[in-house]
């Protein structure tokens, strides 16, 4: 699969997000398998990864959470991303990127680059002007984010824990929107 090959990300309705729901938690199970620290561990059954997806219908319907996948001509989740947006008043200038997700078959061809791209567009569209969002410190996530512009702000030591259930260090980026050099 090339770059320019891989289709356009598509913006999930309520819907669209129940008939995707097990191609998205097959995506998630892959991301868990490869070991990434995702808020799920290696025992995580698909029922559950499912059952994580069917959470987000409510903010996905109030449009809180805008949620974007691509797939392939059969309908497997590639990869998919996530704009969540500040709900309280002084905050709605920010969003948050979350579930920036590429299956392991699809990785390579700069797919994780154009979803980040994709939500980053998106947000200033919504009028957003500051992006959030952390990664395990060291994760290959790590590079994509700093060569695409990010700026780390801060790193808990023991935040969470990889699937395999042993804890790893958080770190925090940032990106302004409304910087010259970010346009």
């Amino acid at each position: 699969m090339t770059p320019t090959s891989t289709p356009t990300p598509l913006l999930l309705t309520p819907e669209a997000l129940d008939a995707r729901r097990d191609a998205l938690a097959d995506l998630l199970l892959d991301a868990v398998a490869d070991g990434a620290s995702v808020g799920f561990l290696d025992r995580t059954a698909h029922h559950e990864a499912a059952a994580w997806w069917d959470g987000l219908r409510p903010s996905v319907a109030a449009g809180t959470r805008l949620l974007w996948v691509v797939e392939d001509a059969a309908g497997r989740a590639l990869g998919t991303v996530s704009l969540i947006r500040e709900e309280k008043p002084n905050g709605r200038h920010r969003a948050e990127i979350a579930k920036l997700l590429v299956h392991r078959t699809a990785r390579g061809a700069g797919l994780g680059r154009r979803l980040l791209a994709h939500a980053e567009r998106a947000a200033r569209d919504t009028g957003t002007t500051l992006l959030l969002l952390d990664t395990q410190t060291g994760s290959p996530a790590e590079h994509l984010y700093r060569t695409a512009g990010w700026t780390a702000f801060g790193t808990v030591p023991d935040h969470a824990a990889t699937p395999d259930g042993t804890l790893a260090d958080t770190t925090y980026y940032y990106k302004r929107l409304d910087h010259p050099a970010d346009r």
